[in-house]
């Protein structure tokens, strides 16, 4: 077995569990938002989670030499509903009546931490190939983040779309 650096294998335990976390989320958003285009928008993003899980349990394989990674993660940590999810639906719940808002508020916080932890993750890396997989994936995550706020600009009727405003204040079109 490869002996890699306790800050590498924390670093992508640390991927694992947002992209497992996220996963759970999204799916969670999609099955309680009202809107078809929002279902869609989160369907695609838990998808999006599973492809960079199967991107770090790759490079976890790659690095360890060995294919069984999950034997460095707690199986409580990969099974049920982890307590960050848990709290973020129960901020929804909340949030009575406005479960779509709330999850796309939600979900531009996941990604916002994802952006902020893969950015470290790069930076605190002395691995090449680990560092250019976190850049890569923290680039992904910005595109998730625009697609949330997009959609949450589109429902709340906030006068944006795609950072440009949909009409000017001095009444020109």
């Amino acid at each position: 077995m490869v002996e890699i650096s306790e800050q590498i294998k924390d670093a992508i335990k640390g991927a694992i569990l947002l992209e497992i976390n996220g996963r759970k989320f999204f799916n969670h958003a999609a099955d309680v938002t009202q809107h078809e285009s929002g279902k869609k928008m989160f369907r695609f993003l838990a998808q999006e989670e599973v492809k960079h899980l199967k991107t770090f349990s790759d490079l976890f394989s790659q690095i360890l030499g060995e294919k069984d990674w999950k034997k460095y993660i707690s199986s409580f940590e990969l099974e049920g509903e982890a307590p960050l999810v848990e709290k973020l639906k129960e901020r929804m719940r909340r949030e009575e009546g406005k479960g779509e808002t709330e999850a796309l508020s939600i979900g531009m916080q996941l990604e916002m931490d994802a952006i902020n932890f893969f950015q470290k993750a790069a930076e605190e890396t002395d691995d090449p190939v680990t560092e250019k997989i976190f850049r890569e994936i923290a680039e992904e995550e910005k595109f998730h983040y625009d697609l949330l706020q997009s959609q949450h600009d589109s429902v709340t009727k906030s006068g944006f779309w795609l950072d440009s405003a949909e009409f000017q204040m001095d009444g020109k079109w």
